[in-house]
């Protein structure tokens, strides 16, 4: 649900030229809702008849409108003057035109060519002085492979709560550079990407997002704030990256969901058919100095990725 437009299909990428604006256009005419220029209700709505959009679940579109949200999740970002922000899901442009006056530049990756098209005339209507530090990719950021420009140094983003986990996990391996992060999800997905070992929500999202960083969640957001308004609560989660464990990534991710995939037995039943039977899955498990009785939810990555260095016996 957000915003952002990702989807599993790949439309036609590439980047976005800012188009010089028109006297006649609808929002020049509309008094700005925020003195910072920051959307409000009325401008959503005038933008999505603008441009015939009916939001879709498919491709999460609940609208940011409320720009006291936005201004707090621009705080909460920490954003230096020497950031450049990656974006995922811009949609009509609530959040962007919050982060543009925070960061040096904020390239934004939009699915919907309607959204990734209007976006530069937005920004350009509402904040023109910040005009240049955008730049916008058409893309499924799913299927995103290199960005223009400067590497990006921080991810903020309102993430379609369908796709949140892949997207996050997809761009922390493919730009190293993104040494933070801020994700607006729906609770539930904060709650488990936060989760520390031992704790209900803990699995599969928590363990891999600690490959990448510290994880932590960083605020409660309501269902009023949207347009249209979701049926669930969402969640901020901040990530702030460090040295994964030593190991292999796949490896350890492997050990991961084979553990999860049976999460209510024992780590030796679990691991069964990861390791080629019981016995030998006991025997990585004490190579790795792991209880095999023990469960995945008890395991912190560390720990995942020390048993995926143990060797395969025959």
């Amino acid at each position: 649900m957000r915003s952002c437009s990702t989807s599993a299909r790949a439309p036609a990428s590439g980047r976005t030229a800012v188009p010089g604006c028109s006297a006649d256009r609808a929002l020049l005419s509309t008094p700005h809702e925020q003195a910072d220029g920051l959307l409000g209700p009325a401008a959503i709505r005038e933008l999505a008849q603008e441009l015939g959009l009916r939001p879709t679940k498919s491709l999460g579109q609940n609208f940011l409108h409320d720009a006291n949200t936005i201004r707090r999740i621009v705080r909460t970002a920490d954003l230096r003057d020497d950031d450049v922000v990656l974006e995922v899901g811009p949609g009509l442009g609530s959040l962007t035109l919050g982060l543009l006056p925070a960061a040096a530049a904020v390239v934004a990756v939009e699915i919907d060519p309607r959204l990734a098209q209007r976006l530069p005339g937005t920004v350009a209507e509402r904040r023109p002085d910040l005009a240049d530090r955008l730049t916008v990719v058409e893309a499924d950021a799913l299927r995103l492979r290199e960005l223009p420009g400067r590497p990006p140094t921080a991810l903020v983003a309102n993430l379609p709560y369908n796709v949140a986990v892949p997207v996050l996990l997809h761009l922390l391996e493919l730009l190293p550079t993104l040494d933070r992060a801020l994700i607006l999800v729906q609770a539930e997905v904060a709650e488990r990407l936060a989760a520390p070992p031992g704790a209900p929500a803990y699995g599969v999202p928590s363990v891999k997002a600690a490959w990448y960083g510290e994880v932590r969640r960083a605020g409660n957001v309501g269902r009023r704030v949207f347009w249209p308004e979701p049926n669930v609560d969402s969640g901020l989660v901040a990530l702030v990256r460090r040295p994964p464990p030593a190991g292999d990534r796949q490896a350890t991710f492997a050990v991961v969901d084979a553990a999860f995939g049976m999460r209510r037995k024992s780590l030796r039943a679990a691991l069964a058919r990861w390791a080629g039977s019981p016995a030998a899955a006991e025997t990585r498990l004490r190579a790795a100095g792991i209880d095999p009785s023990a469960r995945g939810e008890q395991l912190s990555v560390t720990d995942f990725a020390r048993l995926a260095a143990t060797e395969a016996r025959p």
